[in-house]
């Protein structure tokens, strides 16, 4: 059922692997038991995070935001199975690795992919959706439809990509404005630690959030303001 399992890749909370299941490219999410707790809560804990993880990747997909696709939750093995974007680049491989080195391209590239995000990030928070962990890590460009393309010109294709979002192992559903404050000011926090040689970056992003809808925009941007003020007081104590 699942043939050529390979592993990806190992966090502080699961481990990651790739296979063909059911004759499709297949990433598995399976999560480590915390042996520091009693069997029986870290299995309920587990669940419930499983449940919740998968939840919001469909809930996701119901606002019109690309996701993997879900293949099977296997609550036994603490295991999701979900499509694997086999030609697809990472956000942050994008920029430091593909538009850094194509300086023609740098402003048209980083405008899209801000485009993207913005819009990507505020389709979410419309429908409460918090993601909790926005980097550009946890973003993909996947080309819509397969090119003959073979080297990296293919991404500035860009009528030919799409923002994917990925890991939602810490999202959850709020309506809190300043959940969606603090998602957003995790974004910039993002951004200026791995891409601060594009400082105008995350205030291209903010504006197309906040071009894509207006609803309760005031309130949110207040909020994000608030705790970019926290932060940088935090910033300036410790």
């Amino acid at each position: 059922m699942c043939e050529g399992l390979n592993i990806l890749k190992q966090g502080a909370e699961a481990k990651l692997f790739i296979c063909n299941y059911l004759g499709k490219p297949t990433l598995i999410k399976e999560r480590f038991k915390k042996h520091y707790r009693h069997i029986d809560l870290d299995v309920s804990i587990t669940k419930e995070r499983i449940k919740n993880e998968a939840r919001l990747i469909v809930r996701c997909k119901i606002a019109g935001v690309k996701t993997p696709a879900l293949y099977l939750v296997d609550f036994e093995r603490r295991r999701i199975y979900m499509q694997h974007f086999e030609n697809s680049i990472t956000v942050k491989d994008f920029i430091i690795n593909v538009v850094a080195k194509n300086e023609k391209e740098i402003d048209k590239a980083l405008n899209f992919v801000a485009k993207q995000i913005g819009e990507t990030v505020r389709k979410m928070h419309e429908n409460n959706i918090i993601h909790g962990d926005l980097t550009t890590s946890n973003m993909l460009l996947v080309e819509k439809l397969p090119s003959n393309v073979q080297d990296d010109t293919k991404w500035f294709h860009y009528d030919n990509l799409e923002l994917v979002m990925i890991d939602f192992g810490l999202s959850f559903i709020d309506t809190s404005t300043e959940d969606k404050g603090v998602d957003l000011y995790v974004l910039e926090r993002a951004l200026i630690s791995t891409h601060n040689n594009f400082p105008d970056l995350f205030e291209t992003i903010l504006n197309s959030y906040k071009n894509f809808s207006t609803k309760n925009i005031k309130e949110i941007i207040s909020k994000f303001d608030e705790v970019r003020a926290r932060g940088r007081k935090r910033t300036m104590v410790g």
